[in-house]
């Protein structure tokens, strides 16, 4: 069958072959040249262009930083602020939902009161969702 593999039968609408006439290989060079060409202008040539497209990366990765990681870690900060001044009597939310009163502190963990039996739960502390302290609670 030679290079081309494919059936010649294969036809259009109009009678012409679907296929290509040049084969396979001066297809897959004439995109490398085109591919090489395109990239290959002269320095002075680029101008703004080729600052322009140095500095989009960077202010790209200023707006990612803006935008995602920089809410994140202040948001960071201020829960690990919340579980520092965990005390007792605090009302506590865990990212389960159950809601309770801390009865006491251990160091990475608490003992929780849950309101309708009086159940203790023993809670890890990086599971409390939110606090609602005494006064907070009062208003």
């Amino acid at each position: 069958m030679g290079l081309d593999a494919r059936p010649a039968t294969k036809t259009g609408w109009d009678g012409e072959s679907f296929w290509p006439a040049s084969d396979e290989r001066n297809c897959v060079l004439t995109g490398i040249t085109m591919f090489s060409v395109a990239f290959a202008a002269p320095a002075g040539a680029g101008g703004f262009g080729s600052g322009f497209s140095l500095l989009l990366p960077v202010l790209m990765i200023g707006v990612v930083y803006l935008m995602m990681i920089r809410p994140q870690q202040k948001k960071q900060k201020l829960w690990t602020q919340m579980l520092s001044d965990l005390k007792t009597g605090d009302r506590i939310t865990t990212t389960g939902g159950i809601r309770g009163t801390i009865i006491s502190l251990k160091d990475d963990a608490l003992i929780m009161r849950v309101a309708p039996d009086g159940i203790k739960m023993e809670v890890v502390k990086s599971a409390i969702a939110s606090v609602t302290t005494q006064e907070e609670g009062s208003k």
